[in-house]
């Protein structure tokens, strides 16, 4: 599997890519790893297909819908994909990681610990006995859901649903909270504080003790406009995205994709809000996976 994806990946080289003019590269196909339909990596990800077929003339990307970060790494190393968005945190831990390379620093994740409104619940330790989605087996969101509920030794109920499946269990009354890490704002929460009516869990009081033990999450307020919450702004967690490929990836296929996603980005805004925080001097940001040279190679040409 791996020899035909990089063969492939080489014949887009082949067909000078910069230009898309050769009938080849039409006949290229890359798959994309993203996430739930509801979430922001499969709207990105539409976008950044959308893009790249009409602006470098390849076939357009096939965006398949997975179980989250850890499901894409493994794609990646598996040769599944050839391209797929990740958080941070879920590259640790998986074999044969080590040889994939980031072309950008994305926008950033936020997490989102969702609880109906008619519970008496404001703090993340109350979470305990409760009915509690941790996000889908291999997703992001179940990594810094663990994480969080282990630090703090809480124990809930957990089970693993997707953001979709977490919304109407919660619809349906059976669960009473669920976790969600992703862009802002995600519009199956919106829907729900729209119908059933939810609240978000301030985390301000976990935090210190958490970030200390794992460093590669940060902090930031999220204001009460964005779903129009009741309950004022909360202090959560953030943690970064990427979008990655894998080290053979030739550099100048790289360093087109990269270059296209910087020069078609109000195309990708369309696709969801959350591209217009992708910004060239952060993209690079992408410790602990290091740079491909191809974007490199980009980001050097536009001074970056």
């Amino acid at each position: 599997m791996l020899g035909r994806v990089h063969a492939a990946v080489s014949l887009l080289t082949a067909a000078t890519v910069l230009t898309g003019c050769s009938s080849t590269v039409s006949d290229i196909k890359i798959t994309m790893a993203t996430g739930s339909e509801s979430g922001v990596y499969y709207s990105l990800g539409n976008g950044l297909a959308d893009i790249w077929s009409g602006r470098l003339g390849i076939v357009r990307p096939q965006v398949v819908r997975t179980d989250g970060s850890k499901d894409n790494v493994t794609r990646l190393v598996n040769g599944q994909a050839q391209v797929g968005f990740s958080q941070a945190d879920a590259v640790e831990g998986v074999e044969g990681a080590s040889r994939l390379r980031a072309l950008a620093r994305m926008h950033d994740d936020y997490l989102q610990v969702i609880v109906r409104a008619d519970l008496p619940v404001t703090k993340l330790r109350e979470l305990s006995g409760l009915r509690v989605s941790i996000g889908a087996t291999g997703s992001g969101v179940e990594i810094i859901a663990s994480r969080l509920l282990q630090t703090e030794n809480v124990k809930p109920q957990a089970v693993n649903l997707s953001l979709n499946d977490s919304a109407q269990a919660m619809q349906e009354g059976r669960i009473d909270a669920f976790f969600w890490s992703g862009g802002l704002p995600t519009s199956r929460i919106t829907d729900l504080t729209k119908g059933l009516g939810v609240r978000m869990l301030d985390l301000k009081d976990e935090l210190p003790k958490f970030r200390q033990q794992y460093p590669v999450y940060g902090s930031a307020t999220l204001p009460a406009s964005i779903y129009n919450l009741q309950s004022g702004p909360v202090i959560t967690l953030v943690v970064r995205n990427f979008l990655l490929v894998d080290a053979s990836m030739p550099d100048d296929v790289a360093e087109a994709l990269v270059r296209q996603l910087f020069e078609g980005q109000p195309e990708l805004v369309k696709a969801h809000s959350a591209a217009r925080t992708i910004e060239q001097r952060s993209a690079i940001e992408t410790s602990p996976v290091p740079l491909h040279n191809g974007a490199m190679r980009y980001y050097r040409d536009s001074k970056v």
